[in-house]
C-alpha cells in the first residue's frame, strides 16, 4: 500500500518532524498570467535537507543544506558544489548590501527518517546555539555576526530578508526538546555587525519572512499554526501590529489555512501576494495582502511532504525556484503564475 503525504505526516505529527525547522492595488491582485503551463524539473537532487534558495545575476541558485551544513552553489546544469561550510544548521540565506551571502543558522537540527522521507528537528548533541552569519562567495568564508541580542542567545534563527537600507529582518524559531519549547522572536540587525535588537516575541514558531514591494511591510508565517501575520514598517527595524486582538508577537492577522499544513518558508511576489510553502499538503498558498487565497499550486514530486521555500528567478522572474526538502531536491518551476519580486541587494 502505498502511504500518502497527509497519512505519513498525520501519523507521526508535525512536532516531531518540524521541531523547530510592495502591497497590490487596492481593486485586489492581478489574475495570473493564462495560457502558459507551469513546467516542473528536478535542477538538482542528492542535497541534504535544502532550504532558503537564493538567485544570483548568473543564474547560479544558492541553498543551505540543513543537514550537510553548508551554502551550496547550484549550476542551471544542475551540478553542484560547496560555496562555503557554515557548520551548524543552516536555515536560511540571503544577499545582502555588500555583496555577502547572510545566513541564518539555526544551529543545527537532528536528521530522521520516516517512510524513506527525510525530516529535521529537535536539538542535536553537539548543539551550542543559533548564529546570524555572513558568507564571503569569493572565498568562501565564514563571519558569525551574531550570537545573541541584549544577552540573550540566539535559540534558532530560521528564514531572513534584507531591506532597502541593508538591515536584516530575521526569525528565531526557538528550541524544543520534544516535552518543553521556546517562544520564537523577530529580530532586526544591521550587516556590519554593529547592532542587533528583538522587535517582537511570543510567537509560535515563526519561519518564513518577507516585505512588500515597497517595504511598508512585514510578514512572518507560523508552522504550527499554519497563520501568517503582517506588521506595518514605520522605519528600519521599527514595526507596528496591534490590530487583531491577542495577534502573535502583537502583529495583525493576514491569513490561515483551511486544511491541515504547516507552513514553512515564504517569498513575496512582485504583485505584494505572500507566497507561502507548506509542509503535509505539499505545494504554495498565493495569499493576496488582503489576506484572500488567490491559488493554491499543488507540488507533488516523488511525494515530498516538505515544500519548505519559494524564490525567483530568471529575466523575467517567472521562474520560481522551489526546495522539495524531504527528497532532497531545488525544483525548477517555469511559468509561474506571478513574477518574482527582485531583491534590494541583487550583487
Amino acid at each position: 500500500m502505498k502511504i500518502t503525504r497527509r497519512a505519513l505526516i498525520s501519523g507521526i505529527g508535525m512536532a516531531a518532524v518540524l521541531g523547530p525547522t510592495g502591497t497590490a492595488a487596492a481593486t485586489g491582485p492581478r489574475r495570473p498570467r493564462k495560457g502558459s503551463k507551469m513546467k516542473i524539473t528536478k535542477l538538482a537532487s542528492g542535497l541534504l535537507f535544502p532550504e532558503g534558495p537564493t538567485v544570483l545575476p548568473n543564474g547560479d541558485v544558492l541553498v543551505v543544506e540543513i543537514h550537510r551544513g553548508t551554502l551550496t552553489r547550484v549550476k542551471p546544469d544542475g551540478t553542484t558544489s560547496i560555496a562555503a561550510t557554515t557548520g551548524g544548521g543552516p536555515n536560511g540565506s540571503a544577499l545582502g548590501p555588500d555583496g555577502r551571502v547572510y545566513i541564518a543558522n539555526s544551529g543545527g537540527l537532528r536528521r530522521f527518517e520516516v517512510g524513506g522521507f527525510v525530516f529535521a528537528g529537535g536539538i542535536p548533541d553537539d548543539y551550542t546555539g543559533g548564529s546570524l552569519q555572513a558568507v564571503d562567495l569569493a572565498d568562501g568564508s565564514v563571519e558569525t555576526l551574531y550570537t545573541e541580542a541584549d544577552g540573550v542567545p540566539l535559540r534558532g534563527p530560521n528564514d531572513l530578508v534584507v531591506d532597502a537600507h541593508g538591515g536584516i529582518y530575521f526569525t528565531d524559531y526557538g528550541k524544543s526538546d520534544g516535552v518543553t519549547g521556546d517562544k520564537g522572536r523577530l529580530y532586526y540587525a544591521k550587516a556590519d555587525g554593529s547592532s542587533i535588537k528583538q522587535i517582537a516575541g511570543g510567537m509560535e514558531g515563526p519561519n518564513g519572512i518577507g516585505l512588500s514591494p515597497d517595504g511598508t511591510r512585514l510578514y512572518v508565517s507560523e508552522t504550527y499554526t499554519a497563520r501568517v501575520w503582517w506588521w506595518d514598517v514605520a522605519g528600519p527595524g521599527e514595526i507596528k501590529g496591534g490590530r487583531s486582538l491577542g495577534g502573535s508577537g502583537g502583529g495583525n492577522f493576514l491569513y490561515t489555512a483551511p486544511d491541515y499544513v504547516n507552513f514553512d518558508s515564504l517569498g513575496v511576489d512582485g504583485h505584494g501576494n505572500v507566497c507561502v510553502a507548506s509542509m503535509v499538503h505539499a505545494g504554495i498558498s498565493i495569499v493576496s495582502p488582503k489576506g484572500d487565497l488567490v491559488r493554491f499550486v499543488d507540488i507533488d514530486v516523488d511525494g515530498d511532504p516538505g515544500i519548505t521555500n519559494i524564490t525567483w528567478g530568471g529575466p523575467d522572474l517567472r521562474t520560481a525556484y522551489v526546495t522539495a526538502s524531504s527528497t532532497g531536491h531545488l525544483l525548477k518551476i517555469e511559468n509561474w503564475p506571478f513574477p518574482g519580486l527582485r531583491l534590494n541587494h541583487p550583487a
